[in-house]
């Protein structure tokens, strides 16, 4: 199928609409901003005469980074995550091209797409359709956010959602009310993967995550958003956490790093305020 080359894509979040118009949503909302010099729009097909290309590099076992050079708006990366059922396209980014279709059908095409968060979206309805129309899975909580809709978005309720053999989609609320991240019970050769886009944000030292309710706004994210989506995370084994950037990646002991991340987290944003001076 032709891809929307023609589609209005913001130039400051990357998420693609349906038809020209003169705001975006998303960048007006707290959580993100308008780019400095007014709103902007390019589409795919000026990405692509401007010199855009696809960037497909390995960031785990089974785990392919996508995103294109330079980098586009926020610079995510989308991961392929191959299983034995058919690969998965967590995230999306706005780029795409006969190129970049070309070397994903190498590795094995996509079965499901599945987005953390409206920033996340991308051309993700293009990327559906390039791939023989899948099913892509956003959370019905952000449904508001949509840019462009299409019979292949697939809105989900509920606190978890099962998208494959232990594959599941978990909606922790952090960052967006549908903020959602996937785990992959056979990652890591087994010992279990989270791939948290930044609804868990895989901090510099990589050792860590935080939670924000705004990145470029600097505005923390509610203790009690934060602690619930510990709780629905605490079943799940996990030995790595892949963030939203490329190699943003938590390697070893996955789990115990989401704990002590959330206890140093809750210590400065909930901790009391000290005591009144005596006298």
């Amino acid at each position: 199928m032709d891809l929307a080359t023609d589609l209005p894509i913001c130039v400051t979040c990357g998420v693609q609409y349906a038809a020209p118009r003169p705001d975006c949503p998303v960048c007006e909302d707290e959580r993100q901003y308008v780019g400095w010099d007014g709103q902007s729009w390019t589409t795919l097909a000026t990405l692509a005469a401007e010199g855009f290309r696809g960037r497909l590099e390995p960031e785990g076992p089974g785990v392919y980074g996508i995103g294109s050079e330079p980098k586009i708006s926020i610079g995510q990366r989308a991961l392929l995550v191959r299983t034995p059922d058919g690969n998965i396209l967590w995230d999306c980014v706005p780029f795409l091209d006969d190129d970049l279709i070309a070397q994903v059908d190498a590795l094995g095409g996509i079965s499901a797409i599945a987005v953390s968060h409206p920033h996340f979206y991308g051309s993700m309805v293009d990327w559906s359709h390039a791939f023989g129309d899948v099913p892509v899975y956003v959370h019905a909580a952000d449904e508001q956010w949509l840019g462009r809709r299409s019979p292949t978005v697939e809105l989900w309720t509920g606190d978890t959602l099962t998208i494959g053999s232990g594959l599941t989609l978990v909606n922790g609320g952090v960052h967006f009310a549908g903020g959602t991240v996937l785990h992959h019970a056979g990652g890591e050769n087994g010992q279990g993967a989270l791939f948290s886009g930044d609804i868990l944000q895989v901090v510099l030292d990589r050792r860590y995550v935080s939670f924000m309710y705004s990145y470029p706004n600097y505005i923390p994210e509610r203790p009690e958003t934060v602690r619930r989506a510990v709780r629905l995370l605490e079943p799940f084994a996990f030995e790595t956490i892949y963030g939203a950037f490329w190699q943003t990646v938590v390697r070893a002991d996955g789990h115990a790093a989401m704990h002590r991340s959330a206890d140093r987290y809750l210590h400065f944003v909930a901790d009391p305020a000290p005591p009144a001076p005596a006298g």
